[in-house]
């Protein structure tokens, strides 16, 4: 395992509790008979949260390496596959419960991402989207999009609420909850986890918006119409 992907795991043990009961708040009641599904998953974080409420969850990532990570640790009702976010290979109302966490910011077309979530998700069932926000003013938002693609070149874009918003109404979903948090980040811990080093990091770390930032996180449940009510 390289140094990075274990800044990454190490974050998401670190976490994991955390989002567990954040999952449980936002989605419950969960039956146990669920299948869910983790899209974009890394080394499972969403997916390993999930899963103590559901029959099965399927994680799927382009990342061999954290995919190979998220096996070492995946509880036995937890199966993560290699795949694309934004063309799932499943079929149409596949799970019960689909969620993307900090997966939209990394690419190209955010649309596709929701979309297939949409799609693989059943009549009824539910859908969680997770992501850091854009801010309102389009000058900062693009200063911290330059610093977060020098740290990171897989970022594309953050998207303001109203963008995952418009994304949601477009595959008419309807959104039963929705959450704003902030999350303090420590500069150095964040350059870490990319493994930059030398010249590099302190090029980046010039431009970063302090050595402690703060940052939104978006949280997205929607309902998939039709079907009888979750």
């Amino acid at each position: 395992m390289s140094d990075q992907v274990g800044y990454r795991v190490a974050l998401q043990q670190e976490r994991a509790e955390g989002l567990q009961l954040r999952v449980q708040q936002l989605l419950a009641p969960f039956d146990g008979t669920e299948r869910a599904l983790d899209s974009g998953c890394g080394a499972g974080a969403l997916a390993f949260a999930l899963a103590p409420f559901v029959e099965s969850v399927v994680g799927v990532d382009r990342s061999e390496e954290l995919l190979a990570a998220g096996r070492e640790r995946a509880p036995e009702n937890c199966e993560l596959l290699f795949g694309d976010a934004t063309e799932l290979p499943f079929e149409y109302g596949s799970f019960d419960i689909a969620g993307c966490m900090r997966v939209l910011h990394h690419v190209q077309r955010p649309e596709l991402v929701v979309a297939e979530l949409a799609r693989v998700t059943r009549p009824g069932g539910r859908i969680l989207i997770v992501d850091q926000l854009g801010f309102v003013d389009p000058v900062v938002s693009a200063e911290t999009d330059r610093f977060e693609q020098a740290r990171d070149p897989s970022h594309t874009r953050l998207l303001p609420d109203q963008d995952i918003r418009f994304f949601i109404d477009a595959n008419d979903l309807e959104v039963l909850k929705n959450e704003i948090t902030r999350e303090r980040r420590d500069l150095e811990r964040y350059l870490d986890l990319v493994g930059l080093e030398g010249e590099e990091r302190r090029r980046v770390s010039g431009m970063a918006p302090g050595a402690v930032y703060e940052v939104e996180i978006g949280w997205y449940v929607a309902r998939k119409r039709g079907g009888l009510r979750a």
